[in-house]
């Protein structure tokens, strides 16, 4: 079912949440909210869901006005941060809850809660309470208790915000799979650009009240509308002024080892830099340099190969050029 926002407004006093924000989310797709703490992507989504009024603005689910119903009748699931799960019930009364309340058969809701269990990966925890799962099992349950009543949208409000990153980076991939199989229009609120690169099929970003960009995750992160874009959806550094992202930058002992041997995008010219901290990181090295005309710090990204095979110390000078430079929509 496709959602359309059309001239949001939500002030708490002084500060405006929501200034005449409009955004159309396709059927089908899974759309990420993306921003900083107080952009007002949470609100939005609240607004969506209708457990914010508007002040001013519509909100169409599925070709229907939907702003002036109350929850219930929105058929949404909404899944919060922090699980909102009944202690005192089983993973089974959990997830059953809400066709109970619709007083669906016990037959219809034995076989979709078994469905719904195995969906998740919970087959087995029947009987466990919440307090009996790990934070990705009770994220996973929560999930399968908003799919329960077959709702024409999902919401999730940073679902995973509470947990640590190796669960966090499992349940991406488990929720992209998840949307695959159930091919539910779902909207997801997220602080974390990697979480929104991972599973959107768009991302709008947001900031102070407004929607800066949306599109997909491929044109946001090369052609950003604007500064606040490229910096938020990604890392980026400024070289000779220019903003680039760090795994662009090249780096060599002399000019020519910094040039590409092939090369037509925008650059920022060869630089020379010195050399202030090397820091492995897995996989990767951040190089952490200091431009010797400017006094400009910046770092750059490399392969752990490249950064092995340079031998860098700090100290050392070296030369940087960036490969590739965003190309802001604005400009």
């Amino acid at each position: 079912m496709s959602i359309s926002v059309i001239g949001a407004n939500k002030r708490y006093g002084d500060f405006a949440a929501l200034d005449d924000v409009s955004i159309d989310i396709p059927a089908g797709s899974l759309t990420s909210l993306l921003g900083p703490s107080g952009s007002g992507k949470s609100t939005l989504l609240r607004a969506i869901a209708g457990l914010d009024s508007l002040d001013s603005g519509t909100v169409v689910i599925n070709g229907g006005n939907v702003t002036g119903l109350s929850p219930q009748k929105r058929d949404i699931g909404f899944v919060f941060q922090h699980y909102a799960a009944f202690k005192h019930l089983s993973v089974r009364d959990n997830v059953a809850f809400g066709l109970k309340i619709r007083k669906r058969p016990k037959p219809e809701i034995d076989k979709k809660v078994d469905e719904l269990l195995e969906i998740v990966g919970l087959t087995g925890f029947q009987r466990r309470f919440p307090a009996q799962l790990s934070g990705g099992q009770r994220q996973r349950m929560a999930l399968a208790r908003a799919l329960a009543v077959d709702p024409q949208v999902l919401l999730l409000d940073e679902p995973f915000g509470a947990l640590d990153a190796k669960v966090r980076e499992d349940l991406r991939k488990w929720l992209r799979r998840l949307h695959e199989d159930v091919n539910v229009t779902t909207v997801l609120v997220t602080h974390d650009q990697q979480e929104a690169l991972d599973v959107s099929d768009r991302i709008a970003v947001l900031n102070k009240g407004r929607i800066e960009q949306v599109g997909a995750p491929d044109e946001l992160y090369d052609r950003p509308a604007n500064v606040f874009v490229a910096s938020f959806l990604g890392s980026t550094v400024r070289v000779n002024g220019e903003l680039v992202r760090p795994h662009d930058i090249r780096i060599g002992r002399n000019p020519e080892l910094a040039l590409p041997a092939a090369d037509t995008s925008l650059d920022t010219g060869v630089i020379k830099a010195r050399v202030v901290r090397v820091v492995n990181l897995g996989f990767e090295t951040r190089v952490e340099l200091v431009a010797a005309t400017t006094g400009e710090e910046f770092h750059a990204q490399v392969t752990r190969g490249d950064a092995n095979a340079l031998n860098l110390s700090p100290g050392e000078d070296v030369f940087a050029r960036a490969t590739k430079v965003p190309e802001l929509v604005a400009d």
